[in-house]
């Protein structure tokens, strides 16, 4: 049996297009849907964000605005979802994607009842367009779905496995840690998640797994509560 029932995958943008000559990486997809098959299978219901990293990252200056900035960004991560839908539903998993920001002719509207709705009936729900407003990442995205969900836990799949004392790839001493506070991450202003993120988790008590996603089987391994990465909390 899964250690967490009900859990909030977010995907980074980045890590899906890993190895691409394009924006995404098919093949990669394909081995992360699997997984989060095998997780359905084994009884977790699984809720997903996906960054749009890959494509767009926040800008700022005088030819763009942040706010219109960050809507080309909430695109980028619908297309994103969509390529997990295909990559979910390929898998054998149904799936949907839901959108904070209305696109009925590609998507669900998304509606916290009816999101819960999907899960409950086994459907992977994607949720993208992040929180639907400028000025939030998709980690605040995540962590607030999340909560709304009424999810478990959060699970922050990256490229690298986890919180360390210091950036691995310049200083060979970093430690990786086995857990932080959300107080620590707050009060050092570490760049784990982004503050606003940290603080409803904290708020909520929500806790976060961030695991790398180099190996796929890391998501199964999580969901049945393997050690592994680094877990954030209010301890």
């Amino acid at each position: 049996m899964p250690k967490y029932k009900r859990i909030l995958l977010k995907l980074s943008g980045e890590a899906l297009s890993t190895g691409a000559d394009g924006i995404l990486n098919f093949d990669f997809i394909a081995k992360v849907a699997e997984k989060i098959k095998e997780c359905a299978d084994k009884g977790a219901q699984i809720a997903i964000v996906v960054g749009g990293g890959n494509i767009w990252r926040g800008k700022k200056g005088t030819q763009i605005t942040r706010s219109r900035s960050d809507h080309i960004g909430m695109l980028a991560t619908t297309i994103n979802s969509l390529a997990m839908q295909t990559g979910l539903e390929n898998a054998g998993l149904p799936a949907v994607t839901m959108t904070a920001i209305p696109m009925i002719q590609i998507a669900e509207p998304y509606v916290r009842d009816k999101a819960v709705e999907h899960l409950e009936n086994g459907k992977a729900v994607i949720v993208a367009c992040g929180t639907g407003s400028p000025f939030f990442s998709t980690d605040t995205a995540a962590v607030l779905r999340a909560v709304e969900l009424d999810a478990d836990a959060a699970f922050f799949a990256k490229n690298i496995d986890g919180v360390y004392t210091a950036d691995p790839k310049k200083d060979p001493d970093a430690k990786k840690l086995d857990t932080v506070s959300y107080n620590d991450i707050l009060k050092n202003d570490l760049a784990v998640i982004d503050s606003t993120a940290a603080a409803m988790g904290r708020e909520n008590n929500l806790p976060i797994l961030l695991f790398g996603l180099n190996e796929p089987e890391n998501i199964v391994k999580a969901v049945m509560g393997e050690k592994l990465g680094t877990i954030v909390n209010n301890y």
